[in-house]
């Protein structure tokens, strides 16, 4: 049976189209947020809250209430952020019908005037605030989604501590409904310590100019203790890792996990497990994500036995332990069809384990050698860093590794 999924607004009932409506009392079983359900009149249905947290609950929600009419009701957009992604997603287009509301951005730009291509969505449900880190930049514009009425006193702190105190803030609060609000003011001397619950931030960024998406990062833009993949090589391993939106990478041996962190930001669905064996250094990765908005998981441990129990990669770089017994073939067994695999090694020992995948596998076996000019006596001199042998490879259809007895 279809599920109907009616993104209603902050002014509820009235403010339902008819189509809406319709969904609504056509049910038997009416699920939503007690927020979303104090909205609608009772009726001839069933009125159930959904149980908090409510991902590990869905499945059991559903099951109880199968051969039932089910609606679901959604804020605004029910795919923006919403239960109707995660329903989609669960039990497949073809199960579920959106009868969709004006988002909440929709609604805010329209009461800023702002052009849809100019402004970046952030969430902070359910996830972090420093996200919006990713997206800071002098000039720039975002919205932000509040988890509730602490989230702009709390971006407005991470905002003056990284330099962009004197970014422009607006809450519009209850949008669309009778409570209508806004407020405004500064970063640095933000003067709302709470807001209303249902909130969207506008974000205009005074400040530093903003980092690229693209790879390759300063160097210095990173907490490092040296163990760093300098920014030419970490430019050329994430052209070879080619990351999409939504991908999974493994960065194993990550040391400052620039890789992960880099591969994060290239697209706000991007996720990175970061595999580090120091506790010093895994705890330096976790601050380099936060600080550059990246969606990175770090586990502590040494592999290939740190590796068991991850979600399956869609691609996976290992930057240290390269020579370590079964980490390579840790991570290709991991990728399935289509995955990419980059590896990198400056000792001689390195070489000879890539070059041995190298020729099992396939792919492409680089050396990269990287020069920079430095002073020389009263004269200008090239100073080598050290060369760096790169194997990248793409895993095709029903290739799998050799097992020698």
């Amino acid at each position: 049976m279809t599920i109907a999924v009616v993104g209603i607004g902050a002014d509820g009932w009235p403010g339902l189209p008819r189509e809406g409506r319709s969904e609504v009392e056509a049910c038997e079983v009416l699920l939503g947020g007690r927020r979303q359900l104090g909205l609608v009149p009772d009726g001839g249905y069933r009125k159930v809250a959904w149980p908090s947290p409510l991902l590990p609950s869905l499945d059991g929600v559903l099951a109880e209430h199968a051969g039932r009419r089910i609606c679901v009701l959604a804020s605004g957009d029910p795919l923006l952020s919403g239960i109707g992604t995660t329903l989609v997603r669960r039990l497949g287009a073809h199960r579920v019908r959106i009868v969709p509301g004006v988002s909440s951005v929709a609604l805010a730009r329209a009461r800023l005037c702002w052009p849809a291509e100019e402004v970046q969505v952030i969430s902070a449900v359910g996830r972090s605030p420093h996200r919006v880190l990713r997206v800071a930049g002098d000039g720039r514009r975002a919205l932000v989604l509040s988890s509730d009425g602490s989230t702009p006193t709390t971006v407005a702190a991470l905002l003056t501590e990284h330099g962009f105190g004197a970014s422009r803030l607006t809450v519009l609060e209850e949008l669309g409904g009778p409570g209508e609000r806004r407020l405004e003011g500064r970063a640095l001397d933000w003067p709302h310590p709470t807001c209303a619950a249902l909130n969207v931030l506008a974000v205009e960024f005074t400040g530093p100019r903003g980092l690229p998406a693209l790879p390759g990062l300063p160097d210095s833009v990173f907490e490092h203790d040296g163990q760093l993949t300098k920014r030419d090589v970490r430019a050329s391993v994430l052209a070879r890792l080619a990351p999409l939106p939504g991908e999974l990478l493994w960065d194993v041996g990550a040391g400052a996990g620039s890789v992960a962190v880099e591969w994060a930001r290239a697209h706000p669905a991007n996720t990175a497990i970061a595999v580090e064996s120091r506790p010093g250094r895994a705890a330096r990765i976790a601050r380099n994500a936060e600080r550059l908005g990246a969606r990175v998981d770090v586990v502590t441990g040494s592999a290939p036995e740190a590796l068991a129990g991850l979600p399956a990669p869609d691609a996976v770089f290992v930057g240290g332990g390269v020579t370590a017994p079964g980490v390579l073939p840790a991570c290709w067994d991991a990728l399935g069809e289509g995955g990419r695999l980059v590896a990198n090694g400056v000792t001689v020992q390195a070489e000879q384990e890539l070059a041995r995948a190298h020729a099992e596998f396939g792919g492409e076996l680089t050396r990269l050698a990287i020069e920079h000019a430095a002073p020389l006596g009263g004269f200008t001199g090239w100073t080598p860093a050290r060369t760096v042998t790169q194997w990248s490879v793409v895993k095709e259809t029903g290739q799998t590794r050799e097992v020698h007895a």
